[in-house]
């Protein structure tokens, strides 16, 4: 089968493309620049599986280019991975990622309704569209109230009820997965425990004293592999009975978030790390709890996790180690 994923150069993309070579598929990658940003998921992207992706080139934000794609070649799937994924850039930003993240998608469902009706589109959107909605301790529900927190959630709150009407007037034929966090090699360093990871990375070459800056510590999350995360992706995408669907993507183990920078500093080696609050990383509108049912996702899919965090962690750790070099 062919599918299109957006974003391809991003943080997840490049881990699906590796899995659905894996399982014998044609990949195409939609990248915005001819620049060779391309070559940047070499990092995560061993050579058989590069060579073997076809790169098209176009602007989410253009519908005449998307249509150009759509018009000239034909996909069984599109993974919807692209946008401005930062909420702490999106209160810098605010109009520009709504742009991004909601005309862009909106363009896209719209060139698959126009020129590919068999398409099948999965919009990846995001547990920030529940906000502070689970901050009582209970699992978030998929059927939940969306109440964003920050321009980012707001952003991918908008696609996705946006699509939600597309799917159930017969326009598009498609699913949503709500990611909750996670994390593993590639994750930016603008993310909290990927941020964590450079910079003890970082010490443990000797390029910085042992001072770790982080944020707030006390929040708790969720967090899974961005492997078993993506493919959970695929597992719904496969299912003929997956269409019209929200799902949860999420683990099944809350967390403090002081747990994952104390098991990195474990990882490393190191003794006596100082862990000091940088004002940058605090955020000002934070979700304090989130944990997600994810019960559809496994009734239909069967989806359980394979990786068990300490391995998540140490894989992290030994990405930034290596890529500093």
């Amino acid at each position: 089968m062919k599918f299109l994923i957006t974003g391809i150069t991003g943080f997840a993309g490049p881990h699906l493309a590796n899995f659905l070579h894996s399982e014998g598929h044609e990949v195409y990658g939609l990248i915005r620049r001819t620049n060779g940003m391309e070559t940047d998921i070499r990092d995560v992207v061993p050579d058989e599986v590069y060579n073997s992706i076809t790169f098209l080139y176009s602007d989410l934000c253009n519908y005449r280019s998307l249509r150009n794609v759509f018009e000239t070649h034909q996909f069984d799937g599109v993974f919807h991975l692209a946008a401005q994924s930062h909420p702490p850039f999106s209160f810098i930003d605010p109009i520009g990622t709504m742009e991004t993240n909601v005309m862009g998608s909106a363009n896209l469902i719209q060139v698959i309704v126009d020129h590919q009706s068999d398409c099948k589109l999965m919009f990846c959107s995001t547990s920030e569209v529940y906000g502070n909605v689970g901050q009582d301790g209970r699992k978030i529900h998929w059927e939940d109230t969306i109440l964003p927190a920050n321009p980012y959630g707001a952003s991918k709150a908008a696609t996705d009820v946006y699509l939600q009407e597309r799917m159930q007037n017969g326009f598009i034929k498609g699913f949503i997965t709500r990611a909750f966090s996670h994390t593993g090699p590639r994750r930016g360093k603008i993310f909290s425990i990927s941020s964590d990871a450079y910079q003890i990375a970082r010490m443990m070459k000797g390029l910085q004293d042992p001072v770790l800056l982080i944020g707030n510590l006390s929040t708790t999350r969720v967090v899974m592999d961005v492997r078993d995360t993506v493919r959970s992706y695929y597992l719904a995408m496969m299912n003929p009975e997956v269409t019209n669907h929200i799902f949860n993507i999420c683990g099944d183990t809350p967390r403090k978030m002081q747990f994952f920078t104390d098991k990195l500093i474990e990882l490393s080696g190191l003794d006596h790390v100082e862990q000091k609050i940088h004002e940058p990383f605090w955020r000002p509108h934070e979700i304090y709890y989130q944990h997600g049912d994810s019960t559809n996702l496994v009734e239909f899919t069967g989806f359980k996790e394979e990786y068990d965090i300490d391995t998540t962690l140490n894989d992290l750790l030994k990405y930034w180690y290596d890529k500093i070099n």
